[in-house]
């Protein structure tokens, strides 16, 4: 068990590190929780995105500043209400002067509710365009990250950025942005007033309450790292639920679910003890004010009847002191509550803004060159690549395909043979060498144009909730109803759709029921669709039985026919007819030839097809 916990405290310490070691960028994020110069740099971007907001912010604080100014003011007629009837018990009553000053006091409450009203509803909405804007710009950014990033980070941690911490952030900015501007007034309003109206139990009431503010002070600074891990925790159960629910056949499969729940009770139970440290450490502010606050009110009533009973000061003094010293602590007690939260915005902040300074994809809107109606010539010269820059996967490979061929890629597991396509499709930058179309090096056109290309189909399956038909169509324009038809009757698709309940028109969500071979032949009929020039195939054929594989091979036939093709396999039998068949092992071409010269040689190949068929 401790050897899981410390597994356990290594993924929630990595949180944020993960998000470096994809870009291998200067940002420490694992160290800024505790630098102060970061917690500035974290807010100068926070304040950035409200700028826009600002003229919305400067009429919300300006109702804070005459909501608060109106509740400062409000002893002081108290005071003067006090005094008028306490001479009315000697003498007579004012009694118009008491009407007067209620009407006054009614008007004011009125105003102080309406502008409370007012800044609060405009900052709720400030705070949804931030939120708003914050998730748009992380979804911008998550599709200009390099490929190479998703590599090295969870996507459930991902994720919890996008919802979690930008959360955190809205709800600050709407509830403690606004009672921090609202108790600083406050705060500096009563100590104003209370100084003017007498010094000496000023300074008694601000005294006593230094012992409460000074002892929150201390309680903040040892609350800090709790929030820290706090965030870093609920990222990493996130990134533990999205890993074992992606794959929860597989873990059922290998009865993994008491492992699963072993490691996400104690990933669970690291949040939660960060989570109660932060909170019970913080929530010691609240009793440590009330406190001072309480210590206060004795303190200014002793001092006062002391000074009353003297004639130094009337009683309508003590009463408005009374209010004055409630409004002081109290704002007091809001700054110092806001403190919690504000240290939690910064750690969500944080975790956002690492994601966002995240290294992107080189800005390509220079690029003016394309590639055109190409004929599907492809040339490799001398590619060298690894995903580590220091572990190189190919090595010094050169290859000339021409128009129209089909070139199949095998080997063992771990050989290289995706890496090639991919690198071809310019989902990885090469390390050294130059891949070219049509003699025109692909570096110097757009991915976009490369991809555009391009049809592939993936061993994995992706399919996205929408209808059949939508699926098919997936970004492709200018297609009818009856061209998805068509190419659904060539693989042996229309079929299945028809008996559908609602045909091509039936959504796919959680409650269609499909096979994986079901969902892979309608990624096919997807690049079918499509119909670029030039065809990548990734074990296209592995989830279809072998009646299914034969349709789908005469379809494929039909689709490769006149395009350049690249056909990664492991079953050898559908690459016979390939115009040319490499033969990776390490990252390195091992052998190359046809079918037939490669068995011939009786060499890797000839071993690899005799085991299949054995």
């Amino acid at each position: 068990m401790s050897n899981k916990r410390e597994q356990v405290e290594s993924t929630i310490d990595s949180g944020g590190k993960r998000l470096q070691g994809a870009s291998m960028g200067t940002n420490h994020f694992g160290n800024v929780a505790e630098d102060v110069e970061n917690y500035g740099h974290t807010w100068r971007k926070l304040s950035a995105y409200c700028k826009p907001q600002m003229r919305v912010i400067s009429v919300a604080l300006v109702a804070i500043i005459f909501g608060n100014i109106l509740n400062v003011l409000v002893p002081g007629r108290l005071r003067t209400l006090t005094d008028i009837i306490e001479l009315g018990i000697t003498g007579t009553t004012n009694l118009e002067a008491v009407i007067t000053i209620a009407v006054t006091l009614g008007i004011m409450f009125g105003f102080i509710a309406l502008l409370n009203f007012l800044q609060g509803f405009m900052m709720a909405g400030v705070t949804a365009k931030i939120s708003e804007k914050l998730r748009t710009e992380i979804s911008q950014k998550i599709n200009r990250l390099p490929l190479k990033f998703f590599d090295t980070v969870s996507l459930g941690d991902v994720m919890s950025r996008v919802t979690n911490d930008v959360d955190t952030i809205g709800q600050t900015l709407n509830q403690n942005i606004g009672t921090l501007m609202s108790s600083s007034i406050l705060f500096v309003g009563s100590l104003g007033l209370m100084i003017w109206s007498n010094w000496f139990m000023a300074l008694i009431a601000v005294l006593a309450s230094l012992i409460g503010f000074l002892s929150s002070k201390a309680v903040l600074s040892r609350s800090k790292k709790y929030f820290k891990t706090q965030q870093a925790s609920l990222g990493a159960v996130g990134g533990h639920v999205e890993e074992i629910y992606s794959g929860y056949n597989i873990v059922r499969a290998y009865n993994g679910m008491k492992s699963a729940s072993e490691t996400f009770s104690e990933l669970n139970g690291s949040w939660y003890r960060a989570a109660w440290k932060a909170q019970f450490v913080s929530g010691f502010i609240t009793p440590l004010m009330s406190f001072s606050g309480i210590l206060a009110y004795v303190a200014v009533c002793v001092v006062g009847a002391a000074l009353v009973m003297r004639g130094q000061i009337t009683f309508g003094v003590i009463v408005a002191f009374i209010f004055y010293v409630n409004q002081f602590t109290q704002g007091l007690t809001h700054i110092t509550e806001t403190f919690p939260g504000l240290q939690s915005t910064t750690a969500a902040g944080e975790r956002v803004f690492a994601l966002l300074d995240e290294e992107e994809l080189a800005d390509e809107r220079g690029k003016e060159q394309k590639l055109g109606n190409i004929r599907g010539d492809v040339a490799f010269e001398h590619v060298n690549f690894g995903y580590d820059a220091h572990k190189a996967v190919i090595h010094d490979f050169s290859l000339k395909v021409k128009a129209g061929q089909k070139i199949a890629i095998v080997g063992a597991t771990g050989a290289g043979k995706t890496t090639i396509v991919s690198l071809l499709m310019r989902f990885y930058e090469l390390n050294s060498g130059e891949i070219s179309i049509d003699g025109i090096p692909i570096s110097r056109v757009t991915k976009e144009d490369v991809r555009n290309k391009f049809s592939m189909v993936l061993q994995d399956t992706w399919l996205f909730e929408g209808t059949v038909c939508e699926n098919i169509i997936y970004n492709t324009e200018g297609v009818t109803a009856a061209h998805v038809t068509a190419v659904c009757k060539d693989i042996g698709l229309d079929g299945f759709i028809c008996a559908l309940p609602l045909g091509y028109d039936t959504l796919l969500n959680d409650d269609a029921s499909l096979s994986e071979g079901q969902m892979q032949l309608i990624t096919i009929a997807r690049a079918m669709l499509k119909n670029a020039p030039m065809l990548i195939l990734d074990e296209a054929t592995s989830f279809v039985d072998t009646r299914t594989e034969a349709l789908v091979q005469a379809a494929m036939e039909k689709l490769m026919h006149g395009r350049t093709s690249f056909v990664i396999a492991h079953r050898l039998s559908t690459i016979k007819n390939a115009d040319l068949i490499l033969v990776l092992s390490d990252g390195d071409v091992v052998e190359c030839g046809t079918h037939a010269g490669l068995i011939e040689q009786n060499g890797f190949y000839a071993e690899l097809y005799n085991n299949q068929f054995r």
